[in-house]
Parts: C-alpha cells; sequence; structure tokens
C-alpha cells in the first residue's frame, strides 16, 4: 500500500506500508486450536443494542497474562473505542480527560501528579514509543493507564504511570464501517474503517482504518488536518502460533491555536481569555507532525501452562514544531511571543520484548511464572539551527498577528542523544489456601545516555543500573472480588543539570521512587468498580539558591481514587470517576517551598459521563459529561492558583436502520457554556523548578459541535 504524506505544503516523503516485516509478542493473542486456548471472560449483558457498555474487564499490563484486571494487583483503568467513538474523541489527549487520576494535554501524559518520560513510560501493545506527539483515537481498540510506578514491571521510568495503547485487530465477522465527521468552523473528517479474514478458515486476517481530516478549526484562519493510514494483519501460522504485523503513517497539522503561557518573575495567572480569539497563536505557528510505525508480534503456545512471545518496534517521529509560547510580562496582561522552542525535530525509537509465561503446581501451591525482558534505543535530532524566535510584544486585551519570520530548516539536524534502555524481569505469583496469593517481580535495568554536540563530539554521557521490586498480597474472597496491597521501589534514570546551572551537563545519580498502594476491585452484575488509598514518593532536583541543580528535596503525593463503569435499568450507562490528591515538597531547601503544594496539580478532579437510552424510544440516546477541576497552585510557592473549572458536555445519538444498513447519527456540543478556562498548569520540566518558579498554562478548548455519521456497509 503506497501513501503519499505532505509536509509544509510539498511532498516530504514517500514510503510504503509493509505487510509481514516484523515480529513482536502480545497478551491478547488467541490460539486457534481450542483444547490450547487460555480461559476467556466474556460480557453476556444481554442489552439493547443501541445501549453502551463501556466496561473493559480485561488488561494487557498484567505480565502474568490473567484474563481479568481484578485479579491484577494495581490500579488499571481503560477506556475502549466505543466510548471514543460514542464521544467523537479524535485522540488519545482527549480520552485522557475521562480518567480523574490522569493529565494529559499539552504535556507529557501524566497520572497520580506525575510526569511521564519521553519513552519510559509510553507503549503501544507492550513497546515503548515516543509521547510527544499526537496518536489518533481510530488505530486503537483501547487505552490502558496503570497508575503510579511501574518500574518493577517494565523497566526504569518516571513514577507516573504506564500508559499503552492497543491497537485494533481484525474482526471475526467482516467490518466496512464508513463515518463522516463535521467539527466546529468547517473542519470535516472521513474515517473508513474495514476488518475480516481473507480466507473461510480465518487463518489471515486483516484490518485497515484510514483517516482524511481538513479544515478550519475553533479559531479563524487556523488548520487542523489529520491522514492516518493504519493496517494490521493476523497470520496463524500453526494451530499453536500466530504473527501479528502492523504498520502506521499517521501526519498530524495544528496551527493557528493558542499557545501556551508562562509567566515573567512576580506575575500571577490571569483570568483565562477566549481561545478563539486572533492572536494568542499565529496562523502559521502550530504542529505539522508525521510519526511512522511499524511493529510485529508472535505468540506460541508450548501447551496450555507454557507461552513464548516476543516483539520489536519501530517508530519515527518527525517534527516542526514552530508553536509559539506567549510569556506574560506583567500584571497588565502585557506578553512577549515567541515561536520555536522545541529543541529536537525527531526521535527514532526500537523498541523490543520477549517473555516466557508459565503455570507449575507445587505440592498445595500453585506458580505462575514470568521471565522476560524489554527495552528499546532511541535517538534524538537536534536542527543545527535552534533556538526561540521572538516574534513581538502584545497585551491580552489586544492580541496581535505578527509578521512570519523565517523558520530554522528542521530537516537539517544531527544526533544530539542516544538513549539505551534494557530490563530483565523476573515474577512469581504463588496463590495458596484457596483466596490468597502473593506475587513478587523484579527487574534489573540497565540504561546509558550520550551526549552530542554538531561536530558528533561526545559532550556528556551517563551510565547506571538497578533493581526495582514489586511485591504485593491479594485477598480474592470471589472470583470476580479482590483486595490487595502493593509495594514498588521503582528505579529512574537521572536528570542531566540544564543550560544556566553551575553543573551544566552533569549527569545525577539514579533516582528512587516508591509506593505503597491499597485497593479493592469487584465485578458483578453490570459493574465494574475500583477504589485505591497510596503514597508515592521520589527525589525532587531543582536547582537552588547556589545555582547548582541536584536533589534537594522530595515530592509526597498522598491520594485517593475511585471509577466505576455500569449499566442501570438497561437504559443507564454510567463512567467516571474521582481522584483526590495532596501532592507536596518536603525537606527543600527553601524555606518558601517546604511543605507546599506541587505547582499545576489540583487537590480534585472529576469527570461523569452519563448515557440515558429511552426505553420507550430505543434508536435515541441523549447523553451528558461533566469534567471539574479544583484550582491549582500557579506557583511553587503557592502564592497565587489558577482558577478551577467546571465544564459540561452534552449530545445525541440516533441509531436507525437505513436501506438494510446500520446508520448511527451522533451530535456532541462540547463545552456547551462555552467557558474560559486554564485546562492545565504545568512546570516547564519534567522536575525541578523553572526560571520564574511559576508553571505554564493551556488555554481549555471553547464550544465545539461535533456531527458524525456513522454507516455500516
Amino acid at each position: 500500500m503506497q501513501f503519499v504524506a505532505y509536509f509544509r505544503g510539498e511532498i516530504y516523503c514517500k514510503y510504503y506500508l509493509p505487510i509481514g516485516l516484523l515480529i513482536y509478542s502480545s497478551a491478547m493473542v488467541a490460539p486457534a486450536s481450542a483444547e490450547d486456548k487460555p480461559e476467556t471472560i466474556i460480557v453476556r449483558s444481554q442489552l439493547p443494542p443501541e445501549v453502551s457498555d463501556y466496561r473493559v474487564i480485561s488488561t494487557t499490563l498484567d505480565l502474568f497474562r490473567g484474563n481479568s484486571k481484578t485479579e491484577v494487583p494495581y490500579s488499571i483503568d481503560s477506556l475502549p473505542e466505543s466510548l471514543a467513538r460514542n464521544q467523537t474523541l479524535l485522540n488519545v489527549q482527549e480520552a485522557f480527560r475521562f480518567i480523574p487520576s490522569v493529565q494529559g494535554e499539552n504535556i507529557r501524559p501524566q497520572s497520580r501528579g506525575m510526569q511521564a518520560g519521553v519513552v519510559q513510560n509510553t507503549f503501544i501493545n507492550g513497546l515503548n514509543i515516543a509521547a510527544t506527539t499526537d496518536y489518533p483515537m481510530e488505530q486503537f481498540e483501547r487505552v490502558e493507564v496503570l497508575n503510579g510506578p511501574s518500574g518493577g514491571l517494565f523497566g526504569a521510568a518516571s513514577p507516573a504511570g504506564t500508559f499503552n495503547y492497543v491497537l485494533k485487530r481484525p474482526t471475526d465477522k467482516p467490518l466496512n464501517g464508513v463515518r463522516a465527521e463535521y467539527l466546529s468552523r468547517n473542519d470535516w473528517m472521513g474515517h473508513i474503517d474495514l476488518g475480516g479474514h481473507f480466507d473461510r478458515q480465518h487463518r489471515f486476517g486483516y484490518r485497515l482504518n484510514l483517516v482524511e481530516q481538513g479544515g478550519g478549526y475553533y479559531v479563524k484562519n487556523s488548520q487542523f488536518k489529520r491522514e492516518l493510514a493504519s493496517l494490521d494483519l493476523d497470520f496463524h501460522l500453526t494451530s499453536r502460533t500466530i504473527l501479528e504485523v502492523d504498520t502506521s503513517a499517521y501526519h498530524y497539522i495544528n496551527k493557528g491555536l493558542p499557545g501556551t503561557f508562562s509567566l515573567a518573575t512576580g506575575v500571577v495567572f490571569p483570568s483565562a481569555p477566549s481561545p478563539s480569539r486572533q492572536g494568542y497563536g499565529q496562523s502559521y505557528a502550530g504542529d505539522n507532525n508525521l510519526t511512522i510505525l511499524t511493529q510485529g508480534r508472535i505468540t506460541h503456545n508450548f501447551n496450555s501452562n507454557w507461552t513464548l512471545m516476543a516483539g520489536i518496534l519501530h517508530e519515527t517521529n518527525d517534527r516542526a514544531s514552530t508553536a509559539v509560547t506567549n510569556t506574560v510580562l506583567n500584571n497588565s496582561g502585557r506578553y512577549r511571543t515567541t515561536a520555536a522552542n522545541t529543541t529536537y525535530s525527531l526521535d527514532a525509537v526500537l523498541s523490543n520484548n520477549v517473555y516466557l509465561n508459565g503455570h507449575v503446581k507445587t505440592g498445595f501451591l500453585t506458580h505462575d511464572v514470568v521471565v522476560g525482558t524489554t527495552g528499546f534505543s532511541w535517538d534524538r535530532y537536534t536542527p543545527y539551527k535552534t533556538g526561540a524566535i521572538t516574534l513581538g510584544t502584545a497585551s491580552l486585551a489586544n492580541p496581535v498577528k505578527f509578521a512570519e519570520p523565517v523558520f530554522p530548516d528542521f530537516g537539517n539536524r544531527y544526533r544530539s542523544v542516544h538513549t539505551f534502555q534494557q530490563a530483565l524481569t523476573f515474577g512469581d505469583k504463588i496463590s495458596f489456601a484457596r483466596h490468597w496469593s502473593i506475587q513478587g517481580v523484579a527487574t534489573q535495568t540497565w540504561l546509558y545516555t550520550k551526549n552530542y554536540n554538531k561536530a558528533g563530539a561526545r559532550t556528556a554521557h551517563y551510565k547506571a543500573d538497578g533493581i526495582s521490586p514489586t511485591v504485593s498480597l491479594v485477598y480474592q474472597p470471589v472470583k470476580n472480588m479482590s483486595a490487595y496491597f502493593t509495594y514498588g521501589n521503582s528505579l529512574q534514570q537521572g536528570d542531566i543539570a540544564p543550560a544556566g546551572a553551575a553543573n551544566a551537563g552533569q549527569s545525577l545519580a539514579p533516582y528512587r521512587s516508591q509506593q505503597w498502594e491499597l485497593g479493592y476491585k469487584v465485578q458483578f452484575g453490570r459493574v465494574d468498580l475500583r477504589t485505591a488509598f497510596y503514597q508515592l514518593e521520589r527525589p525532587y532536583p531543582y536547582i537552588g539558591a547556589n545555582n547548582v541543580f541536584a536533589v534537594q528535596g522530595n515530592q509526597k503525593n498522598r491520594g485517593f481514587e475511585v471509577m466505576a463503569s455500569t449499566v442501570l435499568a438497561r437504559s443507564l450507562t454510567l463512567f467516571g470517576g474521582i481522584a483526590v490528591l495532596d501532592p507536596r515538597l518536603h525537606n527543600t531547601a527553601s524555606a518558601s517551598t517546604n511543605g507546599r503544594k506541587v505547582l499545576g496539580l489540583a487537590p480534585v478532579t472529576l469527570n461523569a459521563l452519563a448515557e440515558y437510552n429511552l426505553p420507550f424510544f430505543r434508536p435515541l440516546t441523549v447523553t451528558a459529561d461533566v469534567n471539574f477541576s479544583a484550582r491549582r497552585p500557579g506557583n511553587y510557592t503557592n502564592t497565587m492558583y489558577a482558577a478551577g473549572y467546571l465544564i459540561g458536555n452534552v449530545g445525541v445519538r440516533y441509531v436507525r436502520p437505513v436501506l438494510g444498513r446500520n446508520m448511527t447519527w451522533i451530535l456532541n456540543v462540547r463545552n456547551v457554556s462555552n467557558a474560559h478556562y486554564w485546562a492545565n498548569i504545568a512546570p516547564s520540566s519534567q522536575s525541578g523548578y523553572n526560571s520564574t518558579g511559576s508553571g505554564t498554562g493551556t488555554l481549555g478548548s471553547p464550544r465545539m459541535v461535533r456531527l458524525s455519521v456513522q454507516v455500516d456497509l
């Protein structure tokens, strides 16, 4: 299949979507032989076909390859493709809004108040990818989030959690879906989703997703464009061996929308201005990303007890980022606009994993064991010409459209950073006394990083290794209910001192984060519920008064979460939860920050989605969604705050056969009150202070209308 992508108005590259190039592992493969087929959990809800059930009771994030989230002693949330389709979500960032413990707008995704690394925390089908680009929801079956540290499971990483995007697979029955969608300000989209098998024996399957979207967005003279070509293939090589191959190309353009807002020293966050007003962004500035992904996985079932899985993934994320940053200079709203602030223009990731899973008995004990390895090689490229470009100054009351500058050639670049990480994992889940089990996993990680200058000379390097253990005690009074206690100690690569610090370029020793978590999960009837109490702690590095970047304190986050999905009375679907968080800095070198709340983190976030299918008129479903965030500290000393928000979204869904084909009409109105709000407040770096001690803000979207028509041909 040939695909041509256009980049900055010219043909940027031409490439072929290969078939059968790579192999890699999967936890969600069903072998062809019935005698070797693992236990599968099936939800037989017997609901009217017009009623949506958003429960996802299985997970691919269990190293022991269990089928139910209830049996896994971690907090895992999932958002299925059906919810994304009914809510007309475009990307994973929009999906994160439905999980209160997660933030993902204009930053690398984070959970429980900890921001993820670029590659270490984010996966597609369990293989590392770069988090710093856009990923389309049309490509995925679901989004999974494991909250809290996971270095003991998947290798050294930030304690931000694990974000796993599960690709769509070939369908048992032929799928011929076509969708057309209108978005605010003359932006249109077409989506084709085809699935099935080439043969009657279902040995060779396919899934093809094509997306074409383009037009203006909610700001006049803005541009919002998406192009996706994604092909997923299954090959049942034998009754016990399956090969899956996936390849995709995604071109994403976003220009003219508001940039981020940062603050000069002593400036407080202003009231959020209107995001649809011209001037807070520039019509020629934004993101132009091309992401090419090829991966494969193979699974072989030796018998009903032993399985071997192996996988590999290659990704390139090519970016021409000219997005603007508006730095507010005073409390009267004067600001300075700069563009092309991003340092890197290309990320290339080659990731791998191999797992051997087994089930054995020793006397009255049963063991589920896992031995595996996972890791990645990651190169970052920097344009030879870099540095923020100043466009001019204006005021929030009177934003200005600045003349377009000469931007650097983002394709003229050199490799500036090389990172390698590989982990070896051993785990044993011991079940005893019928209702009890204890689970232990230990992961040894080796990692190193090298930095290079424009001439190719090495300027800095970093090498470290260490073990990350995780231990859990689980009590299951019945099959669909569990209570657990989990302790994890996770290794994380130390940061490199930034420019401006007295020790610029120096690598810090590895950090260790630790978390204890007490949780309860239950699945009964049509209810899927989880709750968790936790305490998460990590070292906190920053540039102190002596201008040295070093660990000079620790961050401790305590919290409570509830997440639920259910269908009541065969008509009412509920999906949502609440996250309560108390994040604070301790033992800092500054009295002004010691004991203070962490910048940008709200003490309470909530999202609640309700859908009501009219029992007396089944074709019609009405929906309502509420997203809430309390106010958040705008700086490290907590002397000023950014206001919270309450956003309401409403919609209707109408299903009716037309000429023997199912047709679904969906109308969603987001931010129905057209509220102006700061959707996200974040530090300028993953850890530590920036130069002003304040955060950067991202404006939430205004009222938007999305109208979708879906037809099953």
